[in-house]
């Protein structure tokens, strides 16, 4: 079943009133905004965990019809936000100590490939990635000296972003897409709840400036360093407390 506040907000009209409606998007572009629109609120956790509702409801919901939402749920299954019940809609899924275990050997592994082949490539292809990743680093510090987390969470998920895009493989993006939602959604939800990140900005600058150097080895293994760290953080949290709540 829904939460009661869950529930009254997918049913309420003026929960409704920003949500994307059919006619916003052409045709092909609809499943896509379903995605990121459901997507989106489950990581804000106003869809929480344990939240369930119809295909219709949520169709209703969106102003659309319920094609292009069935496909949205089947992409958010395929990452692991939901589960699809047959002829009950979808179910929000809690995110486990053991699901971002796994999701982080994921991460370490093609983050630290992300970045050997960003180092590797020439001072041209790289050039545009390297001023998105500094960019975001300058803004993380001054973000943290200003104690401003939202911002600084922002910048932080635009350099992880920028790392597997601008890398130029694609089979690595698309199986960074699959498990990074996840690790965002995470992140935020425990953001007040870990030590202030004060290392981060210093690993990655050390990742920045490996690549700028053309050495991939270190690139590699500063990447997997940072996002060892993070979950060595992360993971106690999440047995620490109520894990049905994320």
């Amino acid at each position: 079943m829904a939460t009661s506040k869950a529930k009254a907000e997918m049913q309420s009209e003026d929960a409704g009133a920003d949500a994307p409606q059919e006619a916003d998007a052409p045709q092909e572009a609809r499943a896509e905004v379903a995605y990121r629109y459901l997507r989106n609120a489950i990581f804000a956790n106003e869809l929480p965990a344990g939240f369930q509702a119809a295909e219709n409801e949520i169709a209703a919901q969106l102003g659309m019809s319920r094609t292009p939402v069935h496909e949205a749920m089947a992409r958010l299954q395929d990452e692991g936000f939901v589960q699809i019940l047959p002829r009950k809609g979808i179910l929000v899924r809690a995110l486990s100590p053991a699901d971002l275990l796994e999701i982080y050997d994921v991460l370490i592994a093609i983050e630290g490939a992300a970045a050997e082949r960003l180092a590797e490539g020439s001072d041209e292809a790289r050039s545009s990635t390297l001023d998105v990743l500094q960019a975001s680093t300058d803004a993380m510090a001054s973000a943290l000296r200003a104690s401003d987390l939202e911002t600084w969470r922002i910048a932080d998920e635009r350099f992880h972003d920028a790392l597997v895009e601008g890398c130029g493989n694609g089979r690595i993006k698309r199986m960074a897409a699959t498990v990074s939602g996840q690790s965002h959604r995470a992140r935020r939800l425990t953001l007040h709840l870990r030590p202030l990140p004060t290392a981060s900005t210093a690993e990655h600058q050390a990742i920045i400036d490996a690549i700028q150097s053309g050495d991939a080895a270190a690139a590699g293994n500063a990447a997997r360093a940072h996002r060892r760290h993070a979950r060595g953080q992360l993971v106690p949290i999440l047995k620490r407390i109520n894990v049905h709540q994320l």
